[in-house]
């Protein structure tokens, strides 16, 4: 007995203890926001990084979120980096609570677990209506945070708005302006190489690019995070698509722009890593976000487009890297994990499958066009 009752005492001190700290967080929250409403600060948003092997532009990046004319939360996640990326936002984050901003979280993995991972814990970390994810290689607009977040308040359909992504090295180049996806089985990214005048207008588009953009928290609890079977490419597409599939809309904010180094962890916009897991990621998604008779429907169209990528990637000498893709991902529509992630039909959604296939089609045709 005298055992039993001490261990529900030390029990009890315990429960007590987490309760305490519980509500010491809250009321530092809680004076975030009062803050946060005196001095032009963003408390209805939360600004995830996911963060590998980032040394280089980290710090870059969290500075410029801190000039910005709404400062949010951040909540930067590690994936196991082994550079002083991890070092370096603690210093920045020691810099930031002198100053008084609101809060900086920071999780670290033991291991790289990708992007996926990394941003779901992040979204699940916020007590936020929205979330922006930004990769740790930007550099953000002064009005970025509040011309996101403007753009998503006026509609409330939207489940995101992406930014538009101009390069980092070229700031007169666009790099993303939204993205798209076709029956061919290929998703891009408007504006790429466009002079920065171009895309001009807001309008809705695919899916977001998850480099920079903002999305309604809720809706994940209806359509799912992030899936991490992807762990990193075409993650931004799938989610997209899934939200659509629900009747939700994704859209372009041209007045919220980032500024983008590019390809900061896989090394180069080609290159057998990306190649590899694109491959792969790009059967895995059509499997699982289309109906077996929309899946028939284009079959043609994407047989086409893996032959012609099988073409293109051989040509550059990445076609070991492609075909080893394909493999792996008929390998993961067959396995048990795939199969869980399978979009289920619904008679309800019908209406948004026709709208998606059309969509499919149009794009088809824009991506050809150019």
């Amino acid at each position: 007995m005298g055992r039993k009752q001490g261990w529900k005492e030390q029990k009890s001190v315990k429960t007590w203890e987490d309760n305490r700290r519980n509500r010491k967080w809250e009321k530092i929250r809680q004076a975030d926001r009062q803050q946060a409403a005196v001095r032009g600060q963003c408390a209805d948003v939360a600004v995830i990084i996911p963060n590998y092997e980032g040394e280089k532009y980290v710090e870059t990046c969290l500075d410029s979120l801190c000039r910005g004319s709404r400062v949010p939360e951040i909540i930067v996640v590690d994936n196991g980096s082994r550079d002083r990326s991890v070092e370096r936002i603690k210093r920045w984050m020691a810099r930031r609570a002198r100053r008084k901003l609101p809060s900086c979280r920071l999780v670290c993995f033991g291991e790289n677990r990708g992007f996926c991972a990394a941003v779901n814990e992040g979204i699940r970390l916020a007590e936020t209506k929205y979330v922006i994810l930004l990769n740790n290689d930007t550099q953000v607009d002064k009005d970025f945070v509040k011309n996101l977040y403007r753009a998503m308040k006026k509609r409330k359909n939207a489940f995101s708005v992406s930014a538009k992504v101009l390069s980092l090295r070229r700031p007169d180049i666009i790099d993303d302006a939204g993205d798209l996806y076709c029956a061919l089985g290929w998703a891009f990214a408007l504006g790429k190489g466009k002079k920065r005048g171009a895309y001009r207008k807001e309008a809705e588009i695919f899916a977001a690019c998850a480099c920079a953009a903002i999305y309604r928290k809720s809706v994940f609890e209806t359509i799912g995070y992030f899936d991490e079977n992807h762990f990193a490419y075409l993650e931004d597409i799938d989610i997209g698509y899934r939200a659509k599939i629900s009747g939700y809309g994704n859209y372009f904010a041209p007045d919220a722009v980032v500024y983008h180094a590019g390809s900061a962890v896989s090394g180069s916009r080609y290159n057998e890593f990306k190649v590899h897991l694109a491959s792969r990621n790009s059967l895995y998604m059509a499997y699982k976000n289309m109906p077996l008779l929309q899946i028939l429907l284009n079959a043609p169209f994407l047989a086409a487009g893996i032959g012609i990528k099988a073409l293109f990637f051989v040509k550059k000498g990445l076609g070991k890297a492609y075909f080893k893709g394909l493999k792996e991902g008929i390998a993961l529509i067959l396995s048990r994990e795939g199969r869980e992630q399978k979009v289920p039909f619904r008679t309800e959604c019908l209406g948004n499958y026709g709208k998606i296939q059309l969509e499919l089609w149009v794009n088809l045709a824009r991506r050809i066009v150019g």
